[in-house]
């Protein structure tokens, strides 16, 4: 499971539990004007791709770094996820990975965040 958290400019996405180990990593800082949106994914993880690194059990867990776009030329997503339901997928723009397929505690409060932060300032 990931934590969100708005910390001055950055998102912080910090990895939690035994996740840490499964996904080989602890936490994501992304600036805030580098998430372009995020939605509700409840399938998104099931998506086909390479591992590089990362630990797949199927119907248990998904976490890691993963190539879902092809390998050559494309960034790879980042996923941790054990339950599709408090999955949501962050776009991201000018980033080590393409995009974020997590799982969080509460699905809307994290899309409120990240709806709110995505969204330019006028």
């Amino acid at each position: 499971m990931v934590k969100i958290e708005q910390q001055g400019d950055a998102v912080v996405f910090t990895v939690e539990g035994w996740h840490k180990l499964w996904a080989l990593r602890s936490e994501l800082r992304i600036p805030q004007a580098n998430i372009k949106g995020a939605r509700r994914g409840a399938e998104a993880s099931h998506a086909f791709g390479l591992r590089m690194p990362g630990t797949h059990v199927p119907g248990f867990l998904k976490a890691g770094t993963f190539y879902l776009d092809g390998f050559f030329g494309a960034k790879p997503s980042f996923i941790d996820v054990r339950h599709d339901e408090n999955t949501i997928v962050v776009d991201l723009a000018d980033e080590q990975f393409n995009r974020l397929i997590i799982e969080v505690e509460d699905p809307d409060t994290a899309l409120a965040l990240l709806t709110r932060l995505a969204t330019p300032a006028s």
